[in-house]
């Protein structure tokens, strides 16, 4: 990868107005670029819409669009005018009415989509499955771009430490998370900074903030880790953008600051003889608080 800014735009959205939320986002996009010289830009999950819509499958289908399409097109002429790379998170169209992706659409400098990730770890209220409005996405893909190699992953995908592997597996240097978490800042920070760390990659992950139409009110704090779990950025609870240059050569040092020589590679000494173990359905022995059942 190539020396460069990163960004989060960590801004609140208008509940189910695409048309508001495209042009606050192109908005923040141009302020990222021209305040930070950032060259890549990331904005949280689901920032056309919010998370939580209130909506019925269908109704949301509606609303939406495929990508490319109106749920794309003026952040893609942005991106193009700012020659920025931007990840634009959104629910979008499936083939069929009532089928929803939650998706992480990545736009290079020319305006193009380079490529486009569906949630593949839906957390259980927004399960179809369970009685909610995503269906689950099949693919983690890396993309080669002038910046480095970019996976991205979706808010609760980051709990998954299997996903991140794979995608570092496959050449990834940076990984994107937008997110829309509620949980804890504790969680955000423990699970965006281990995979950062158990994968040696960059983790760019930008925080949903402020109202959503059900009522669920987010707190921020998007941020920058780099491959040794240290925080570059961090942003508060309010609208703001953070930025980071990211360093080509992070491994180096064992920390940050320290002169001593880092020996080790989480990827390389892996023990692959072991992991087939982990390769079948389990369930925690604890009992959570409420399990939403599951259709076919």
């Amino acid at each position: 990868m190539k020396e460069f800014i990163a960004a989060c735009a960590q801004i609140a959205v208008t509940p189910n107005d695409i048309t508001a939320n495209m042009h606050k986002g192109v908005a923040w996009l141009e302020k990222a670029v021209k305040e930070h010289d950032a060259e890549l830009v990331v904005f949280p999950e689901t920032i056309t819409t919010g998370f939580v819509t209130n909506l019925g499958t269908e109704e949301l289908w509606d609303l939406l669009d495929d990508a490319p399409g109106k749920i794309t097109s003026e952040i893609q002429k942005a991106a193009r005018s700012l020659g920025a790379h931007v990840v634009w998170p959104t629910y979008r169209r499936g083939p069929q009415r009532g089928v929803i992706y939650n998706s992480s659409i990545l736009i290079g400098p020319d305006g193009e989509i380079i490529g486009t990730y569906d949630k593949t770890h839906l957390f259980p209220l927004e399960n179809v499955s369970c009685g909610g409005w995503v269906t689950v996405g099949n693919r983690a893909d890396v993309y080669r771009t002038a910046l480095g190699n970019i996976g991205m992953i979706i808010c609760y995908d980051g709990d998954f430490p299997e996903l991140s592997r794979i995608l570092a597996v496959k050449g990834a240097e940076i990984i994107t998370r937008p997110s829309a978490l509620l949980r804890s800042f504790d969680i955000w920070n423990l699970t965006t900074s281990a995979r950062a760390y158990d994968n040696h990659v960059y983790m760019v992950a930008a925080n949903s903030v402020g109202p959503d139409a059900g009522g669920g009110f987010y707190f921020g704090h998007s941020m920058i880790v780099n491959p040794i779990a240290w925080r570059l950025a961090q942003a508060r609870g309010t609208e703001e953008i953070v930025a980071a240059r990211l360093d080509p050569d992070p491994l180096k040092y064992v920390t940050w600051g320290s002169k001593t020589l880092q020996v080790f590679d989480h990827l390389e000494d892996r023990n692959l003889a072991l992991y087939e173990q982990s390769l079948k359905e389990a369930r925690s022995n604890f009992e959570i608080g409420k399990r939403l059942p599951k259709t076919e």
